[in-house]
């Protein structure tokens, strides 16, 4: 396992929790928005909280957007937490209309769901909720191991009230049920990986899914 792991530091992500979580998993992680150091790394996290917009400006204001797709284009391992996975997509319409990173094809868009007494859903989303892996896709860092063990049914910590909505179906690794709906809950294409979830935060499963992350 490689020792060389940097999360983007750039004002608006969960950083200290994340780097604790690496750190327990026995990785010296770097807190780093030094793009030389960035595009060093052999795997990159981007974590992400708060609202799209600012965190898409800190990105842009800091020139971490033209870093980020750099490190994406070497073909190393890339993780994006939350917002972070949010600000990979083209587009997120929260607080106005704001432009993302566009790895993804697609929006970030507020959470539209009406419950059985047409009653709509609260937002933000907030609790412990497993994942529906999609059985016809390839399910990356949760192998195909993890199913064959029955652990797709392990639970994740939620809190959004936004998700992502990739323009190619095929993007959706796993959806997470909210009042019989699905909400996308892990994207990936090819080297990249964005989960809606918390990992720091979720327990041994959380932390297991950044080992095989550390892992790639």
């Amino acid at each position: 396992m490689s020792s060389k792991c940097v999360v983007i530091d750039y004002g608006s992500g969960n950083v200290f929790s994340v780097m604790h979580a690496l750190r327990s998993l026995g990785i010296a992680a770097d807190l780093s928005r030094n793009p030389d150091s960035i595009l060093a790394a052999d795997r990159v996290v981007l974590p992400g909280v708060g609202a799209f917009g600012r965190a898409a400006e800190r990105l842009y204001d800091l020139g971490l957007d033209e870093t980020i797709h750099a490190f994406i284009a070497t073909g190393r391992p890339f993780l994006g937490i939350c917002v972070g996975m949010q600000l990979l997509m083209e587009e997120g319409s929260e607080f106005g209309t704001h432009t993302g990173l566009g790895v993804f094809s697609g929006t970030v868009d507020k959470i539209e769901i009406t419950k059985e007494n047409d009653q709509p859903l609260r937002v933000p989303l907030i609790g412990w909720y497993p994942l529906n892996l999609l059985p016809e896709q390839d399910v990356g860092i949760f192998c195909s191991t993890q199913r064959e063990a029955g652990r797709d049914g392990d639970a994740y910590y939620f809190v959004h009230s936004f998700a992502v909505r990739p323009a190619d179906s095929k993007a959706v690794l796993a959806t997470v049920s909210h009042a019989g709906q699905p909400v996308p809950a892990v994207i990936r294409k090819d080297n990249v990986t964005g989960v809606q979830f918390h990992p720091e935060r979720s327990g041994e499963a959380g932390l297991a899914l950044l080992d095989r992350f550390l892992k790639l």
